[in-house]
């Protein structure tokens, strides 16, 4: 089992891991900031505006272009000058954006911080000229979503059933051929590397690595009660596995594991491990 080491704590509920233009990017919930780090564990804090009245549930990802996206309340856009665009007054968790410029975003309406009873989410896309439509439904709280390389697959985590479910893409962005790629699964924000095996969580404090059929390939254990909220591939040669943690206890009612992580100390962490297969190269 790889080894794994801690590159960044104090923070709050990291989330939305990116490898994007040499450095590692996520959303740092609670303390509502955008952080990159280099692979040497040196942090900066992006200026770019983020939704403040969000505590969790927002994410970031890029545009073909380069152009900066975060979601939550809204679906913004950050342009080459500093400002700020909103796509869409849609509210939204997960985002991935493929490339011909369609940004899928996910959510559910219910108030899951607050414990409200779960209700199915969807998947939206949003496309390059403005139309906004639902490509998804019944979702069992959708969560992290990664799209093949080839643009013809999607794959999100749909984490109150336990499973990754894949769509193929259609030309006009739809999304069709519901399928299980794999389930008994604890998913949440998921990575997918150049073999086509996707690094996900098991819904305690450990990660593997499984096949499109549902094989597990490889298994990392962290300490107890250190959940994975999400992963990412990236580092120089593509083989650094990025682990965003934060304390979690599954004895514990969600509304509890939340207010301890609002109003106790910063216990978040970007952990690290060495895999053999590297992330997808765009």
């Amino acid at each position: 089992m790889p080894e794994v080491q801690v590159l960044l704590d104090g923070l709050g509920i990291p989330e939305s891991p990116r490898w994007h233009d040499g450095k590692l990017w996520f959303a740092n919930w609670i303390g509502q900031e955008i952080v990159s780090v280099d692979p040497d564990g040196t942090a900066e804090f992006a200026p770019t505006p983020v939704p403040k009245e969000r505590l969790m549930g927002w994410s970031i990802e890029w545009l073909p272009d380069g152009r900066l996206l975060t979601t939550g309340d809204k679906i913004r856009r950050t342009e080459t000058d500093g400002s700020v665009t909103v796509l869409s007054e849609q509210s939204a968790n997960e985002i991935v954006v493929d490339d011909r410029g369609n940004i899928y975003l996910n959510g559910a309406d219910f108030d899951f911080a607050g414990g409200e009873a779960p209700k199915p989410g969807y998947i939206k896309v949003l496309t390059p000229d403005g139309e906004l439509r639902e490509v998804a439904s019944d979702i069992q709280f959708p969560n992290g979503m990664v799209i093949t390389p080839d643009g013809g697959t999607l794959v999100i985590s749909e984490s109150f059933a336990g499973r990754l479910t894949a769509f193929d893409i259609q030309a006009n962005g739809d999304l069709t051929n519901r399928r299980t790629f794999a389930d008994d699964l604890g998913p949440d924000g998921i990575c997918l590397d150049a073999e086509g095996a996707i690094w996900v969580s098991t819904g305690g404090s450990s990660v593997v690595r499984v096949a499109d059929g549902g094989k597990v390939l490889e298994r990392i254990d962290l300490p107890e009660h250190r959940a994975p909220f999400a992963i990412a591939l990236g580092g120089p040669a593509g083989t650094t596995l990025y682990l965003a943690t934060a304390e979690w206890h599954a004895d514990q009612p969600i509304t509890d594991n939340l207010n301890r992580l609002v109003t106790g100390p910063r216990g978040g962490q970007i952990l690290t491990a060495e895999v053999e297969v590297p992330a997808v190269v765009a």
